[in-house]
């Protein structure tokens, strides 16, 4: 009998519950591009009260998420000041550039963050008619490449006070904004408010199988909802999958305390073995990046993998590990012996 994989590669790879399962089959469903899903709507009520902003809309992704935020926030030719390694420079294939004529700014920054001393000589004179505008300024929080750190609410602010300075508009890929809630204990709405716009993702440590929300101004969801048809995202009776996303909102946000704990379990494991390096300190939700010197990537994937632990590459050299809750304590357990058992052989 084989024995089933330990899937660390990501949160992504969760499966819905059985009582998920249920709240999708008895989804109640209309057609959305009407506006008459009530499973929809009802979902996208209760996440405009989490974010609390005026409205919110339910994306197909999180790529779909960002990408139609920064549609509505900018016009062709505009400029994007985000971090280098943010999810929207690294990981979505060009697509402010092919989907809203935008270029984006990337800088360089500090465990995901940076700060408006950075910034704000990347914003372009208004006068320079020969540049790109600048219009939007992005923070990832928590930040995938960084390794699932937190963007200080603190210096969230002084972005802020900055953008209102020179009259730009500020976006969040929250794709894992419940992480950093949970951890940090500041309420998701607290952190969106300081944004004219936020996606965030259903379909990660939440469990759901698919989608985000999007939220802003009932002017900025008003025009978000015709870029999303325009898109091709107008999906008709989607209360089906719109159900799993309510019940992982109404369920899962707390629970992942769980994740972060195994998270620091690995990444203890791994500060122990001599020929690996992590820095700890970066390791604040759910996810685990570390470099072996004994065995490249590719090898430390293929030989985890063979042991029966499936994890992947982070940023080029580094390896990742990320936690859900389709991973039990006791397969954490089973994990740490695997690292163990290849990254301290001589």
């Amino acid at each position: 009998m084989t024995t089933k994989p330990i899937y660390l590669r990501s949160d992504t790879v969760t499966r819905p519950s059985q009582e998920m399962r249920r709240a999708m089959y008895e989804a109640e469903v209309g057609d959305d591009v009407f506006q008459e899903d009530p499973s929809v709507n009802q979902l996208q009520e209760y996440a405009t009260e989490l974010l609390g902003k005026e409205a919110a809309l339910f994306v197909s992704s999180g790529v779909m998420g960002n990408q139609i935020c920064l549609r509505v926030l900018t016009s062709p030719g505009d400029e994007v000041v985000c971090e280098r390694d943010a999810h929207i420079f690294q990981y979505e294939s060009g697509s402010p550039a092919v989907l809203s004529g935008v270029q984006l700014m990337p800088v360089e920054g500090k465990a995901g963050v940076i700060t408006p001393e950075q910034i704000e000589p990347c914003i372009r004179p208004i006068e320079a008619y020969y540049m790109p505008r600048t219009k939007v300024i992005e923070i990832e929080n928590t930040h995938n490449r960084a390794g699932g750190t937190i963007h200080p609410i603190e210096n969230i602010l002084r972005v802020k006070e900055l953008a209102k300075k020179y009259d730009l508009k500020l976006h969040l890929d929250g794709a894992r904004i419940w992480n950093a809630s949970v951890a940090s204990k500041i309420p998701v709405k607290e952190y969106a408010s300081h944004f004219d716009s936020i996606s965030c993702c259903l379909s990660k440590g939440l469990g759901a199988p698919v989608g985000s929300i999007i939220g802003g101004t009932k002017e900025f969801i008003k025009e978000a909802f015709r870029v999303r048809k325009s898109w091709g995202g107008g999906m008709r009776q989607i209360g089906i999958i719109a159900a799993a996303g309510l019940y992982a909102l109404k369920n899962n946000i707390e629970r992942l305390e769980e994740d972060h704990q195994k998270a620091r379990m690995l990444a203890e494991t791994i500060a122990e073995i001599s020929s690996c390096e992590i820095d700890l300190i970066s390791v604040q939700t759910n996810i685990v990046i570390f470099k072996s010197n004994a065995l490249n990537v590719l090898d430390s994937i293929e030989r985890c993998s063979e042991a029966g632990l499936l994890i992947s590459e982070g940023k080029p050299g580094y390896l990742r590990m990320i936690t859900h809750l389709d991973v039990s304590f006791d397969e954490i357990e089973k994990s740490k012996k695997i690292l163990n058992n290849i990254f301290n052989k001589k």
